[in-house]
């Protein structure tokens, strides 16, 4: 139990003690103590002060004496500061826990709880690479998963890859018209750069095809539909559904070229999946559950004969469910998706990583499966997202405003490498180990720097501010980790079996400071998980590492003033790379022994 809920518990308890009024631990508010105060952490006592009939002042003497004297093994000292109660924590109870803790490589992982999430992430299309959007996504849908994993959750990640339609059409007729048999191996492309160039292909001949139609005195809107490549692509898409030989044979060998790509950047950025669903085998899905809706009255069916369902009543509109001419459009696959991966893994939780542009989706999508009762229906939960631009708005782009994803990555790693060699501290390692550590500082500082804000808010990601070895960043964290370890080496650090606490040893104001920081790292991960937020979580090591650099420049570990002081201190320094460690890895973001 965390030293937060300790103290909620001897609150609550004490009120009670006291007053004999009834209080839950969770309704005691606690935060830790202001600098400018004496103290570690600060009950809110204004919410007791009319139900006890008490004043701010009375009530904070009378409560800390009581805490105080309950619980010696957890207070030592209290004073009350308008309507705070301000507390300190005996030295014992943080040297107890460092003991516990130090030597844990799982510090801050919590016991499985008997709790089942799936965490859907990436969701790409097969016409075009991975791109700026993708990593915000993926980065987001993986550190969540991680986090709820290291909650004790069971967790499952999925994928849809949507591989059919139009779009996927676009780029098939493309290579048709204009490839003239040429393949990625044939071009030493990449599988998804490749198809991505024919989807691009496609546009430039079909406003080119507009132009010309338009020059003939069609409007736009009719050129639009007239010209011959859209209607080939229309075509194909008739034929795919039809199941045509041909149609599928090229169908198959283009997606295969970018599953190959995708896999690729997949394995670059650390994404994964137990389970990828496509849409060309979920598009049918959901067809018998509108005949179930229309069955229990939760659809109704206009004279047109298409299908919705009224959701005025919700504070949404009328939603279409099945066309007229009985197919299905997105919201149907959806339901359906949802009820066969209840079936499959049958989680208590389904969270979406979705942009914020299919926030209205999302909610029609949770409505509609719980008036049609199913399982699932509940649990659904959509990890809404903000948009992600660049400065200049683009980096390098193959249709003008999209970029690639595998571009910003090997970016991302130039600047790593031009940065770190201008400090000039890597000249004796290897060029393997070189290229290994560019690598993990450009893909850190990329992964800390979306990772770093709010899920919910639109951001611009700035490739050059992203790798400071100073600032809010990646590569500074990652560097404090190393810095320690480089300690722990220099001073030979073995593991300790026990603290040695000297009688006459106080904990200086950054000791303490250091503790009470890495005390909080369960609760972080714990709060990080039930919000969904990872910022929550890379806030926190950066405030962490932060900490450890005030502290590692004002106390030395190798001249400390006893060998008590020395073994504290590299306990600490223990906990500290351990907290990084663990905290970067659910963020997907290695930690260097050197750098």
């Amino acid at each position: 139990m965390s030293v937060v809920n300790r103290i909620k518990q001897a609150a609550a308890s004490s009120i009670h003690q006291l007053y004999g009024s009834p209080v839950q631990p969770e309704q005691v508010l606690v935060n830790q103590t202001k600098p400018e105060f004496e103290g570690d952490y600060t009950v809110v006592l204004f919410a007791f002060v009319k139900e006890l009939k008490q004043s701010p002042e009375q009530l904070g003497q009378e409560l800390g004496a009581e805490m105080v004297g309950r619980f010696p093994e957890l207070f030592t000292a209290f004073n009350v500061v308008k309507g705070f109660l301000n507390l300190t924590i005996n030295v014992s109870y943080w040297s107890g826990f460092l003991m516990n803790q130090y030597n844990d490589p799982k510090f801050g992982h919590a016991a499985p709880i008997g709790n089942k999430v799936m965490v859907e992430y990436s969701s790409p299309n097969t016409n075009k690479p991975l791109h700026l959007g993708h990593l915000r996504n993926n980065f987001l849908g993986r550190s969540i998963a991680e986090i709820l994993k290291a909650t004790g959750n069971e967790v499952v990640k999925t994928c849809i890859v949507n591989d059919r339609g139009i779009h996927i059409c676009k780029s098939m007729i493309a290579w048709k018209r204009y490839a003239n048999g040429a393949t990625p191996l044939s071009t030493q492309m990449k599988g998804d750069h490749f198809v991505g160039d024919y989807y691009v292909k496609f546009n430039d001949a079909y406003k080119t095809e507009i132009a010309e139609l338009k020059a003939t005195g069609l409007t736009e809107e009719q050129a639009e539909k007239d010209a011959p490549i859209m209607k080939e692509a229309q075509q194909m898409l008739l034929d795919w559904e039809a199941g045509d030989p041909a149609v599928m044979e090229l169908w198959k060998n283009m997606n295969g070229w970018v599953y190959e790509g995708f896999d690729a950047t997949y394995k670059r950025i650390g994404t994964d999946f137990d389970k990828v669903y496509y849409e060309s085998n979920t598009y049918l899905l959901g067809k018998d559950l509108v005949d179930k809706g229309l069955a229990e009255k939760v659809f109704y069916q206009k004279e047109d004969h298409s299908v919705w369902i009224n959701l005025t009543s919700d504070g949404l509109d009328e939603k279409l469910v099945r066309r007229k001419d009985g197919t299905s459009v997105y919201i149907t696959q959806d339901i359906g998706l949802a009820e066969q991966k209840q079936k499959e893994f049958n989680a208590n939780q389904s969270i979406y990583v979705v942009g914020d542009e299919q926030n209205y989706h999302f909610k029609v999508l949770k409505l509609i499966c719980q008036k049609l009762k199913l399982p699932s229906a509940d649990g659904i939960d959509h990890l809404s997202y903000g948009m992600v631009e660049l400065p200049t708005g683009k980096m390098k782009s193959r249709e003008g405003t999209v970029v690639d994803a595998d571009d910003l990555v090997d970016e991302m790693i130039k600047i790593a490498r031009e940065k770190t060699e201008e400090l000039g501290k890597v000249n004796d390692f290897t060029e393997f180990e070189r290229a290994e550590l560019y690598d993990t500082i450009g893909l850190g500082a990329l992964k800390f720097f979306l990772l770093r804000v709010d899920p919910k808010k639109k951001m611009v990601f700035n490739p050059a501010e992203s790798i400071d070895f100073h600032g809010f960043t990646g590569p500074f964290i990652q560097y404090t980790y190393a810095r320690i370890s480089s300690i722990l080496r220099k001073l030979n650090y073995q593991a300790l079996t026990e603290l040695v606490v000297d009688a006459n040893d106080t904990w200086f104001p950054l000791e303490k400071e250091l503790i009470v920081t890495l005390e909080q790292f369960p609760a972080v991960l714990k709060d990080a998980g039930t919000e969904q937020d990872p910022s929550k979580v890379a806030i926190y090591i950066f405030n962490l590492a932060k900490t450890f650099s005030s502290f590692y420049s004002e106390h030395s570990i190798a001249n400390a003033e006893s060998n008590s002081k020395q073994q504290l201190r590299m306990m600490l320094s223990v906990l500290t790379a351990t907290a990084i460690k663990n905290g970067m890895e659910v963020l997907g973001i290695k930690v260097p022994e050197r750098m």
